[in-house]
This record gives C-alpha cells, sequence and structure tokens, in this order.
C-alpha cells in the first residue's frame, strides 16, 4: 500500500486527535516535500523563549511558529489538534527537553517528523527537592536563564538549525555569535549593577527555582518556594523557609514569575519585611506590545529587575 501524503498523514492525525482527546494516533508522517531554492525551512519550537531564539539565529532561512503562545506556561500544556498540525507541517520541532515539556513526546512521536531537543546540548544543573516537588526532573530545565549559558543555548540552537539545513550552516553560526554578543553585554551590565550588594544580600528569592543557573553564574544564593512550576501556591513549610531566610540575611526584595501566581511571595514579602519587587519573565514572553516580546528583552528585563530589588531599589 502507498505511503499516504503528508497533507493527508496530518489530516489524520489532527482528526484522530480530536476524537481522543490528545491520545497518541500511531499514524506515521513521512519526510517533508524538498524545499525550493531559497525557501524557508519550517520549524515549530515548543515555546516563545525557544521560537524567539530560533528566529534570530535562522533569520531568513527560517519561519518559526511556537507551540505555546505569549503568557502560556509551558510546564502544564496541554496540545491541541492546532498544536498537532503545526508540528507535523514543519521540517524540524525545536524543544528544550530536560523534562520542560512534559508533553513533547505525546505530541511529536505519532508524527515522524525530525526533533531537535537543544537542552540537553547544555550542561546542567540538578534540580533539588522530593519527587514529588521536582515532579521526577533530574535536571533544572532552564538553561535558557541566564546570559552565560544562555550562549551555550544559543550555539546549540545553530548546531541544531545546521543539521537540518547543512547548507545554511554558516549563516546559523554568524546570527548565533551576533545573538551571544548581545548576551555578553547583558551579563557585563548585571555584573556591575550587582557589584557594591554585599555578599550577605545577594539572595535571588523567587517562586520557581527556574533561576539556578543566573545564581551561580553570577555568584547569588538561590532561595525560592517550589522546585518547580505547578498549579498550586506552594505549601506552609516551604514558605516558612523562605520567610526565615529573608530575615536572617536582610535580603530586600522578593521576586515571582509572570506566568504563576504571586500570591504566596507576596505573603513571604510582608512577613519577612521585604518588598516585593516584581515579577520575573521565565518561560513565556509577551506579545509585541508587552514588556518582554524577544529573549533579549526578557534577559535584560529580568537583570535590571533583579539588580535594583537587591541593591534595595526597588520600588
Amino acid at each position: 500500500m502507498p505511503r499516504p501524503t503528508r497533507a493527508a498523514a496530518v489530516a489524520a492525525v489532527v482528526a484522530t486527535a480530536g476524537l481522543t482527546a490528545g491520545c497518541a494516533s500511531g499514524v506515521a508522517v513521512g519526510p517533508a516535500a524538498p524545499r525550493a531554492p531559497g525557501e524557508p525551512m519550517a520549524v515549530a519550537a515548543t515555546f516563545t523563549v525557544l521560537a524567539d531564539v530560533v528566529a534570530r539565529v535562522g533569520g531568513p532561512d527560517v519561519a518559526v511558529s511556537s507551540i505555546t503562545g505569549p503568557g502560556v506556561n509551558v510546564h502544564g500544556y496541554e496540545p491541541t489538534p492546532d498544536d498537532l498540525r503545526r508540528a507535523a507541517e514543519a521540517d524540524l520541532v525545536v524543544a528544550n527537553g530536560l523534562g520542560l515539556e512534559t508533553w513533547l513526546h505525546d505530541l511529536v512521536d505519532p508524527l515522524g517528523v525530525p526533533v531537535a531537543v537543544v537542552g540537553e546540548r547544555v550542561a546542567t544543573l540538578p534540580v533539588h527537592g522530593t519527587a514529588a516537588e521536582t515532579g521526577g526532573l533530574e535536571h533544572n530545565p532552564h538553561v535558557w536563564m541566564s546570559p552565560v549559558t544562555g550562549r551555550a543555548y544559543v550555539a546549540a540552537v545553530a548546531d541544531a538549525l545546521a543539521d537540518a539545513d547543512p547548507a545554511r550552516a554558516d549563516a546559523y553560526a554568524a546570527r548565533a555569535d551576533d545573538l551571544a554578543a548581545e548576551l555578553a553585554a547583558i551579563e557585563a551590565e548585571l555584573r556591575a549593577a550587582l557589584a557594591d550588594v554585599p555578599a550577605e544580600r545577594r539572595v535571588l528569592v523567587t517562586c520557581e527555582g527556574a533561576f539556578s543557573y543566573l545564581a551561580r553564574d553570577l555568584g547569588l544564593r538561590e532561595v525560592y518556594l517550589w522546585p518547580v512550576n505547578a498549579e498550586r501556591q506552594g505549601t506552609p513549610r516551604q514558605a516558612a523557609r523562605v520567610i526565615d531566610v529573608v530575615r536572617e540575611t536582610g535580603t530586600p526584595a522578593v521576586f515571582c514569575e509572570w506566568t504563576v501566581p504571586s500570591t504566596a511571595q507576596r505573603q513571604v514579602a510582608r512577613e519577612a519585611g521585604a518588598t516585593f519587587a516584581g515579577e520575573l519573565y521565565v518561560d513565556a514572553l509577551t506579545g509585541p506590545d508587552g514588556p518582554v516580546p524577544t529573549y533579549v528583552d526578557l534577559l535584560r528585563h529580568d537583570a535590571v529587575l533583579v539588580a535594583a530589588g537587591l541593591a534595595g531599589e526597588a520600588p
């Protein structure tokens, strides 16, 4: 029996997904049709931050879509039939991996589309906490959240695109170098801004433990309410532990992430005598009219907010 056309296979996968609420369909999708000269490679990235990195590194040589949208918490996302269609029609799916997208295999395994997992190409840090707190994760998946490891992340994206499209490898590498230079400038700005913060106050207090790479690279102590985002507000024991640290160290400011409720962290600030200094951006960009429409904007926004907060200059 002849192989079904790609369009027919995509339709079958989407139809089955609609009937089974996301269960794997078992439909095998053949390779994408060869692109015409100069036609961009179609890439589906799993979340908006990664999609922006792919767009910067890929330039006019790629056409990028993001499976999750602006402001969406990637951790607990449930792919839709439209997501299946978008992934199936791509020449390449680019994912972070490391357990960030718990839904990744359910999305791509039935499709037969090439997948590049870029987070696994970067040296990782462990996740600390019980299995119940970490959801079974072993490695902290937020490797893009430091301008230092971010440069390795950008290089991994360039390598993934080059693996899929060797003819444009030099162009991908050149754009990756340009983006890495911007990240190096952000690193230098953040180091300078933190230079006068006393060692005992160099404590980064957040809701999620998403800043391990930034804390390591900038010489900060990381304290958080929970290791990995979930649909919860944190336990009284977790909050009490954070309150104790903030009081003992005199940390002037605490933060929370944009995509999770800040109720528990605001309570920490009140009880510890600190300031709730604002929302940090991690797993999702805003739309074009928001404060962080790009990955560079995300890192710079967080750097400015953290530096101001730890210097006691938060509003």
